[in-house]
């Protein structure tokens, strides 16, 4: 008889496992800020669990809080951030890997539009004592400080005007993954 519970609990336990939906293919989350800053929507990324409540505070419906992750294996959780324009935007970055930022180092570069990704991140490679911003560029609009597994940072800033805007991760040869859209309406 007990043999039949194991049996039987053994079966369960792998019919349960094997539910599920198909999203598993889904790499990237997209998130939107509505107009008075609460969620309208969110696509959850099953890959990393990482899905983020983005709702403005409610003492301030003109900040909204964006939380980003980067993980080992060179991915932003979000590939598309939309705000409003002028909106105070409180950006999180979380390094959920666990590799250094000397190898596989992360942040958030906020890229005026029109910025040549490939060109960018060349002459960022030049920059390492400058964690990997350019120190004369005028291409940066803002940015995270570098980061290693296990670390977070966060920045502050007003939305630039309404447009499309690059976001990536400038350590050398990460924003060929690591990069999305910075939408303002």
């Amino acid at each position: 008889m007990k043999s039949y519970l194991k049996f039987l609990l053994f079966l369960c336990t792998v019919l349960l496992m094997s539910c599920g939906d198909d999203k598993k293919d889904k790499d990237v989350d997209r998130i939107t800020i509505g107009e008075e800053g609460t969620l309208k929507e969110m696509d959850i990324n099953e890959e990393n669990n990482s899905a983020t409540d983005t709702t403005a505070t409610s003492e301030d419906q003109d900040v909204v809080e964006v939380m980003l992750t980067g993980n080992d294996q060179m991915k932003f959780n979000l590939s598309e951030i939309k705000v409003k324009e002028g909106q105070t935007v409180k950006l999180t970055l979380k390094h959920v890997g666990q590799l250094g930022k000397d190898v596989m180092g992360h942040n958030f570069v906020l890229l005026k539009k029109g910025t040549d990704l490939a060109s960018f991140a060349q002459k960022a490679v030049e920059f390492k004592s400058n964690e990997y911003i350019p120190e004369d560029s005028d291409k940066v609009i803002t940015h995270t400080d570098m980061i290693g597994g296990g670390q977070e940072t966060s920045i502050t800033f007003k939305a630039p005007p309404a447009g499309t805007y690059d976001f990536i991760c400038s350590f050398p040869g990460h924003y060929i993954q690591m990069q999305g859209k910075f939408i303002v309406e």
